[in-house]
């Protein structure tokens, strides 16, 4: 009786190694699109002859192992961050060491790259097209039209928009306006263009009077507007929308896109300011001009044109005694005097000098070089 149940323990454990000798596991690695190991990828393995699903994630070092596979068919599928993004079909597993399975997303990404760009350029190989999907194909052939659409309407934006610059450049401003306004209205999304068909409707204001310039000008205001609606921090538009603020006469707010633009650029925020000062000039605005240039002379001190503009700013506010003696204000020498130490023969030295001797006489002098007061400002 022994025997026997002796007999039958053999044949049990017999039975339960042949069992366990029937199943089978998968492994492999994960690298992620940088090529290093990617932890906590899910992998998936689906049975294809029978039913049977199976998932288990990477390790910090991008490994992965499912044991106790029943022997098969399968399909092994990376998932990451809720996407499928590789898979192998057709895994048949083995008895003894574990069917290896790699997902390098790195060399995948590369390959789809390169298989983007031959077909982008037609240049597809054989091999290549064996090797794409339906669904791939389908989506090189939505591109290829996309493409040739976007190629079109380029065409047309560029054409329009190098008409438009042309036109601005030799101050034609009506066709300038014409072009830059075709070039909108084939993209809307063009902040350079709004920018540009702006000046057009600044420069136009230039040649028109009454209520025309009017017009113009209050065009180029609004669409201004636009280009900043895209391109908030742009530095220039800000200061070219001031400057054309400043010719509308709306001080305030002219000043305050001017500090924007300061904000935005502080390296050239000096010459923001100038830019500004200089316009108030021409608008007889001297008094508002004095404070524009001092902050230009603040936010740069080096800015030897802006000294002195500030000079003359004072000299306006001078006052002359009863028995004829010229008193400027305080700080007007030393505004002509910081100018001639930056720019010794600059456009400006002898007025400077010129206006330093009428104060050491204390006789006014008449010569004040008409330029400083209508100097041309330059847009970025």
């Amino acid at each position: 009786m022994a025997r026997k149940i002796a007999w039958a323990a053999v044949a049990f454990f017999f039975l339960a190694g042949v069992a366990l000798a029937q199943t089978s596991s998968i492994a492999g690695e994960v690298k992620g699109d940088d090529g290093q190991p990617l932890r906590d990828a899910l992998i998936k393995i689906d049975r294809l002859d029978i039913k049977g699903n199976y998932k288990v994630k990477t390790n910090k070092k991008g490994e992965y192992f499912h044991a106790g596979l029943p022997l098969g068919n399968y399909r092994v599928v990376c998932e990451v961050n809720g996407q499928d993004v590789d898979k192998v079909d057709g895994v048949r597993t083995r008895l003894g060491d574990p069917t290896v399975v790699n997902f390098d997303l790195q060399k995948l990404k590369q390959k789809r790259e390169a298989l983007q760009r031959a077909a982008e350029s037609g240049q597809l190989t054989a091999e290549q097209a064996r090797e794409m999907t339906a669904e791939q194909r389908a989506a090189l052939e939505k591109q290829a039209k996309e493409r040739q659409a976007a190629l079109s309407k380029n065409k047309e934006l560029n054409d329009a928009f190098n008409t438009g610059m042309t036109a601005l450049q030799a101050k034609q401003f009506q066709p300038a306006v014409d072009a830059f306004a075709k070039a909108a209205e084939i993209d809307a999304k063009q902040h350079v263009v709004w920018a540009h068909l702006a000046d057009s409707y600044i420069g136009l204001s230039t040649t028109k009077t009454g209520a025309e310039q009017e017009a113009a000008l209050a065009k180029g205001l609004e669409t201004y507007g636009k280009a900043l609606e895209l391109k908030p921090d742009e530095a220039a538009y800000h200061n070219n929308f001031a400057l054309a603020l400043a010719r509308a006469k709306k001080f305030d707010e002219a000043q305050a896109e001017l500090t924007k633009a300061a904000q935005i650029d502080p390296p050239n925020a000096g010459r923001y300011f100038y830019n500004l000062g200089a316009l108030l000039v021409n608008a007889g605005q001297n008094d508002p001009a004095g404070e524009v240039f001092k902050r230009a002379i603040e936010a740069d001190p080096n800015y030897a044109d802006a000294h002195y503009q500030y000079g003359v700013s004072l000299i306006s506010k001078a006052q002359t005694t009863p028995d004829g003696k010229f008193i400027p204000p305080p700080g007007t020498r030393e505004a002509f005097e910081k100018y001639l130490q930056l720019k010794p023969d600059g456009p400006f030295a002898e007025s400077a000098k010129g206006m330093i001797a009428s104060m050491e006489t204390g006789i006014e002098t008449k010569y004040v070089n008409p330029d400083a007061a209508k100097k041309k400002t330059k847009k970025k």
